[in-house]
């Protein structure tokens, strides 16, 4: 038979997971931003912009708002690395790199 006289919590143990996910998301988003924007079409540089002031670091969603972002994705063809479905190259490229760096770095 047990028995459990007292069971203590750690207090922050909430706050200090959350901030981890947290900046562990931070890092994600920002990394998918850096390493997309070689894949991403370049005519101006509006739809790369669109990229950086669309998405919110740490929001887990990075959002291309440019009017013509959807059309490009899925249409453009491109100029060497530059073209269509952008975000699933970089991570067919750069999967492995990012979940390794965010474990070392936030596990």
């Amino acid at each position: 038979m047990m028995k459990f006289t007292e069971i203590s919590f750690n207090k922050s143990f909430k706050s200090e997971t959350e901030s981890g996910f947290d900046r562990c998301q931070k890092f994600v988003d920002s990394e998918v931003l850096r390493l997309s924007d070689p894949y991403v079409p370049m005519k101006t540089g509006m739809l790369k912009k669109s990229g950086i002031s669309g998405t919110v670091i740490g929001s887990g969603v990075v959002e291309y708002t440019a009017p013509y972002a959807k059309r490009q994705y899925y249409t453009n063809s491109g100029t060497g690395q530059r073209g269509k479905l952008w975000f699933e190259r970089m991570k067919a490229d750069h999967k492995d790199e990012i979940l390794k760096k965010a474990k070392e770095n936030f596990a």
